[in-house]
């Protein structure tokens, strides 16, 4: 019969809710810096810098030996596969020095998207081949949870049935997968701010995305309250004429989560999607501000909108790397206090100013 099916023994589903929630405790959230080689690469040359092995590992040290205080904002930090096994110039490796900050290390586990043929320019995420077996390696390493991102773009035909229904479905398969071995799943399916949309079109896009995706995470037996949701929050193109308020974006947001998101999920991290670091900032705490059900938490998965200012500050220099990880600490600050719904606008001001952190047809 389809309704014969086993939940996950106990002590499994016991060890990924402690996980999710510990990500999602009040005030804090996750910093991703899982940024690729190529990605980080461009990053470094924003501020001069060439994309070496050495320069990639300098950067990530400041971040990881930012003073301990930074584990009362920041639970969780997503790690790229390379980072993972490096160390500090002591010798430290870095997933200690995250857990001597009460930080859990995580992982991104998907290795890019491809074309979809046949389709207006969609795509899909791949990586479930050896997937488990990266998975068991992966715990084994220290690593608690998981990200596995799909991407969805707003266009007059897209996103097709065919990419939602796709993209949906290898969501599950890799929550499924991660859950077996013990880890957390984050699941991310962006719907990229590009294009001209306005922000109905937006919220009917992402509560459509959002309900194929739990219909398959019901499909495959995914046990809910050991996942977390990686969403866009639903704002307008980016090519918008029209502009919206924090309100209105809270507003779409908001209401499209309680339409598609069950209550059993523990916490959802948003991601920043090329805003500036105050704008995902008061985004955020406007989100929290919004009266009505929310039977989910509701925190941050940021990138670009919580390291903007810290390259800046950083510039590749040594004698800056304090500035830098000020910088990583008042932006942690300012988003744990947006989590909770207490952020003040305009009262955190950072090096990367409001500057815009839009990447066309982001892909890491």
């Amino acid at each position: 019969m389809t309704t014969y099916f086993n939940y996950p023994e106990p002590a499994l589903q016991e060890e990924l809710r402690k996980i999710a929630n510990a990500i999602v405790s009040p005030g804090k959230g996750i910093l991703a810096a899982d940024e690729s080689v190529g990605t980080m690469g461009k990053r470094l040359a924003n501020i001069g810098l060439e994309n070496t092995d050495e320069n990639r590992r300098k950067y990530r040290q400041l971040l990881f030996t930012t003073d301990k205080v930074i584990g009362e904002n920041i639970s969780g930090v997503i790690l790229f596969h390379e980072t993972l096994y490096q160390k500090a110039d002591d010798g430290t490796p870095f997933v200690e020095l995250l857990k001597q900050r009460g930080i859990i290390p995580g992982i991104k586990v998907d290795t890019g998207v491809v074309p979809l043929m046949g389709s207006e320019d969609e795509c899909t995420t791949q990586g479930l081949d050896d997937l488990a077996k990266r998975c068991a390696q992966y715990k084994k390493d220290g690593c608690h949870f998981a990200k596995w991102r799909c991407v969805l773009k707003i266009n007059k035909n897209t996103p097709s049935y065919q990419a939602i229904q796709e993209n949906a479905n290898v969501l599950a398969r890799y929550a499924s997968i991660c859950q077996a071995n013990r880890i957390v799943p984050i699941v991310e399916p962006e719907v990229l701010p590009d294009g001209e949309h306005d922000l109905d079109r937006a919220q009917k896009v992402t509560e459509t995305v959002l309900a194929a995706v739990y219909k398959a995470l019901n499909d495959h037996h995914v046990f809910l309250e050991g996942t977390l949701l990686k969403p866009n929050m639903v704002t307008m193109g980016q090519s918008c004429a029209t502009k919206y308020s924090a309100a209105d974006i809270a507003n779409a947001t908001v209401t499209a989560l309680q339409r598609t998101v069950p209550a059993a999920v523990p916490g959802i991290t948003f991601l920043s999607g090329g805003q500036s670091e105050e704008e995902a900032t008061v985004n955020l705490d406007a989100i929290n501000k919004h009266p009505g059900k929310k039977p989910w938490a509701l925190t941050f998965s940021y990138g670009r909108a919580l390291q903007a200012s810290v390259l800046q500050a950083w510039q590749g220099k040594d004698e800056n790397v304090a500035s830098g990880q000020a910088e990583l600490l008042k932006r942690a600050k300012a988003n744990g206090t947006a989590a909770t719904g207490q952020y003040v606008a305009g009262s955190v001001k950072g090096e990367a100013g409001d500057q815009g952190l839009f990447v066309k047809n982001h892909a890491y």
